[in-house]
């Protein structure tokens, strides 16, 4: 990777981006892309989208989800303890012990997830943190020294942790669902720009808001822009780790290559496309089946309107919604490759109709 990615991409995973505010990270992504669009537009709640040839009638979207999940202060007891409701798929099993931001009109208070030491505990008693049990300790020793502070109920809390490299071959944070995806998508333009391409069509560089709690940003872009294509790039789980069960999760791995997604909000023949792509780029790939939906933005964009051809390219991670989200360097490249490739064997006025 070419060292301004890189420093993007921990600039742009390292900033807190969560669901309904995710403002300060869609002006990263826009002022990276920026230098590689013709145009762009950002909508009432944030989604911004990146325009190449936006005279052009047909329009193909690559798209990412830009939010990340967290948390929200719910009640603050009399002596200065908080209590939250969740923002998105957090889990509270991962909380204790963790550091977070507080934020604020003020700027950003940090505190931690507090809880009660082994020695005190009745350990045989034990059960799993739920959001009733957990709570933040921000350093105060009443409810009006927290209000003084800036934290009020609907206060955003967001982990503490960091981008880092693991073993030279891994991507390691919070957030990396799916701001890696924003991350893929705005290279896609990169290379289309320093690389000369001209394309036959309109091309929409979606970073969506608002996934994590239905896929919300996603349906009202999908709406705003009317398109004829999307492909759609999200996270999907890593299979080897202990403790999951490959014949209902499938047999997934970091490092093998983008997951190209099989299930009925998919249009099988864009689907079909992506994969003679991988084959004759020589790109690896794996396979994958959704249910009766993707649960990514795929679905909000295959049943837009009157039906938008729409396909999932993956990339496997392993501990999702956990501060640990991990990737492999070589399935991002690859990702990046394979949408790029596809949008390249992409026709002006591309008809996707099973049969005419």
């Amino acid at each position: 990777m070419r060292p301004e990615s890189f420093d993007f991409l921990q600039k742009y995973l390292n900033n807190a981006s969560p669901t309904g505010f995710e403002k300060e990270g869609q002006k990263l992504w826009l002022d990276y892309v920026r230098p590689y669009v013709d145009d762009y537009l950002i909508d009432t709640y944030g989604t911004v989208v990146g325009i190449i040839n936006p005279e052009a009638k047909y329009k193909v979207v690559i798209e990412a989800h830009a939010d990340e999940i967290s948390y929200f202060v719910n009640f603050i007891t009399e002596s200065g303890y908080l209590y939250l409701r969740k923002n998105g798929g957090s889990d509270p099993l991962v909380a204790p012990s963790k550091r977070v931001n507080i934020h604020t009109a003020k700027g950003i208070v940090k505190a931690v997830f507090g809880w009660p030491a082994i020695h005190v505990r009745k350990v045989e008693q034990d059960k799993a943190p739920t959001m009733e049990t957990v709570y933040l300790d921000c350093g105060a020793s009443s409810k009006e020294e927290v209000e003084a502070m800036g934290i009020h109920v609907g206060s955003v809390v967001t982990f503490e942790d960091e981008f880092m490299v693991m073993n030279d071959k891994y991507y390691v944070g919070r957030a990396l669902d799916n701001r890696v995806g924003g991350f893929m998508i705005a290279e896609v333009a990169r290379r289309l720009k320093e690389e000369g391409k001209t394309l036959p069509f309109g091309l929409y560089i979606v970073n969506s808001v608002q996934e994590e709690i239905g896929l919300r940003g996603a349906e009202m872009i999908a709406h705003r822009l009317q398109p004829d294509v999307a492909i759609i790039t999200d996270v999907t789980h890593d299979t080897q780790s202990p403790m999951y069960e490959k014949k209902t999760s499938g047999d997934l791995f970091c490092g093998r290559g983008p997951v190209v997604i099989y299930g009925p909000a998919v249009q099988n023949n864009l689907r079909d496309l992506i994969i003679e792509t991988a084959q004759k780029a020589e790109i690896p790939f794996q396979r994958a089946a959704a249910t009766r939906a993707t649960g990514t933005d795929t679905d909000a964009f295959a049943y837009a309107g009157m039906g938008v051809a729409s396909a999932l390219i993956s990339l496997p991670l392993k501990y999702m919604h956990t501060t640990v989200e991990t990737v492999h360097k070589d399935d991002v490249e690859n990702v990046i490759k394979l949408i790029y490739e596809t949008v390249l064997r992409i026709e002006d006025g591309h008809d996707f109709r099973y049969f005419k």
